[in-house]
């Protein structure tokens, strides 16, 4: 199997459609041998913010001389985007050997009479037999929607689960309130674990804090644990300064702009710390630096032109377009012009 025909048998199972639930992917995992078992995972959910705290935390542990992987979703170019080790991305010939080693498996289950797997569970499943091959000493996940019954929640362990916020998104799979929404994202909460939050709407911080007083986890606030403050703006990056748990980071400078960008990078920050005092990580102060400076995040407040000045950003809900319209501050302009596009599941009046 070559590249092309595996995105063509990747894109033949998006006519199933999205089913939450973790039966498909319990037993597709099962007959590959369990690849997800013993594997190292930070696991990172949310509304907004997850993949860029993902990578940033990618970036971090990276630095600090693990040899990382980092599944995410979507991807914005191409399906390779979706794993990567130490920054680089899975080769187009690995992706297909890795679709090609999980297409059996999918085949015995629907022979076997079971529900066909999707498409984001197929890929799920194909992260943790990769990783594996790949020796990684620790994986980021990013979870693809909501948490609890996500295909990515079948590790049972992870080192640290983050949850970056609770907003307003996806209603029609993970409820209509905000309560509702935070119980989905809880789900990857696990007993006596440890769990970074920046979600401050009440009525979900309170549903992260029961769920976590239940199962005996230890849960770290961001706006409880770590303070920040803004600096100099560049149109590369910006700096700030930070203090976690006591711990002081004087002048960091991180690649990403967007004051909405500063609270996720305290979220990786704080969880890194975490990961430190808890997991028995090693990870200096020079670590934290250079994975927040090298940190590669394409469509977040992304320049891709000038003269004039073109900006792309994969805002998509109410929260983060209004994080988008507090950045475009950053930028100084005569005309301003708009062009947005985005799936009809999107609350697209609140948006604009």
């Amino acid at each position: 199997m070559d590249y092309p025909a595996a995105v063509c048998y990747l894109e033949s199972l998006m006519r199933f459609g999205m089913h939450l639930g973790l039966e498909r992917i319990g037993l597709l995992l099962h007959l590959l041998g369990e690849p997800h078992l013993n594997l190292p995972v930070i696991h990172v959910g949310g509304t907004n913010g997850k993949g860029s705290t993902a990578a940033m935390l990618a970036g971090i542990l990276q630095a600090a001389g693990y040899r990382t992987g980092l599944f995410i979703s979507p991807h914005l170019h191409s399906y390779t985007e979706r794993f990567s080790v130490n920054g680089a991305s899975i080769t187009p010939a690995d992706f297909a050997a890795a679709v090609a080693e999980v297409k059996p498996a999918v085949e015995e289950m629907t022979a076997g009479g079971y529900e066909q797997p999707t498409e984001f569970e197929v890929l799920t499943a194909m992260a943790f037999r990769y990783f594996r091959r790949q020796q990684v000493d620790v994986a980021v996940l990013e979870v693809g929607l909501g948490g609890e019954l996500d295909a990515t929640n079948v590790v049972p362990d992870p080192l640290v689960s983050v949850i970056t916020n609770v907003g307003w998104d996806h209603m029609d799979r993970l409820g209509d309130t905000l309560t509702a929404i935070a119980r989905a994202k809880a789900g990857i909460v696990k007993r006596g674990g440890y769990v970074v939050t920046a979600a401050t709407a009440p009525e979900a911080l309170a549903v992260i804090e029961a769920r976590c007083k239940a199962l005996g986890a230890t849960l770290f606030r961001v706006y409880q644990e770590a303070t920040w403050q803004a600096g100099e703006t560049l149109p590369h990056g910006q700096y700030f300064s930070l203090t976690v748990l006591g711990r002081f980071y004087p002048q960091l400078f991180l690649s990403l702009r967007g004051a909405h960008q500063l609270v996720n990078a305290a979220t990786a920050v704080l969880a890194s710390e975490v990961l430190r005092r808890h997991r028995g990580l090693t990870i200096h102060e020079e670590a934290v630096r250079r994975g927040l400076a090298g940190v590669r995040w394409p469509g977040r407040l992304e320049v891709v032109a000038t003269a004039p000045t073109v900006v792309i950003d994969v805002a998509h809900n109410r929260d983060a377009a209004l994080a988008l319209r507090q950045a475009l501050s950053l930028f100084s302009y005569r005309h301003l012009v708009l062009v947005v596009g985005m799936l009809g599941d999107k609350e697209r009046e609140k948006v604009m």
